[in-house]
């Protein structure tokens, strides 16, 4: 089934968007004569690459049956100077909070969403450097730390 959206212009520099049956507004920046009455564009790619591997990464972890008690997940990004100002690079930061989590599921979790599930990601790949950082309650795993080897059977994309 095809992916469907639709923006419609409210005034000025705001739209209306609608996806899935949900409405929300865009905005431009002030300077380009927007009220800031929604997000910009550009922000809302970022979120859906966050959106996206952390809805993967919520169901891997489901499957490996990983209790975790939270996880937020967040990015950086960095715009071209010049118009039309391109995403650069990206920078996510998984930030798992729980219990006795195993280091090696969690970086298999992220692995997984970031090279076989996210379509996001997959988009933006080809033309957007992605680094990504892994943290458990407030401690950032090394880097070098093994992930599983095998994979995860049956995982459906949730992005």
């Amino acid at each position: 089934m095809p992916l469907q959206s639709s923006v419609t212009w409210i005034d000025g520099m705001a739209l209306e968007a609608s996806l899935d049956g949900h409405t929300f507004n865009l905005d431009a920046d002030a300077e380009f004569g927007g009220r800031d009455r929604g997000p910009r564009p550009k922000g809302l790619l970022v979120t859906s690459l966050i959106g996206c591997t952390a809805l993967d990464v919520i169901a891997i972890l489901g499957k490996m049956r990983v209790p975790m008690k939270g996880l937020q997940v967040s990015a950086t990004a960095d715009l071209a100077a010049e118009h039309p100002k391109t995403v650069q690079r990206i920078e996510v930061r998984y930030q798992f909070t729980g219990d006795d989590l195993p280091p090696a599921k969690l970086r298999r979790a992220v692995q997984l969403s970031e090279e076989r599930y996210c379509g996001v990601r997959a988009t933006l790949a080809p033309v957007v450097t992605m680094t990504s950082s892994i943290w458990v309650n407030g401690e950032r795993l090394p880097e070098d730390q093994a992930t599983l080897e095998g994979d995860v059977a049956d995982l459906a994309s949730t992005g």
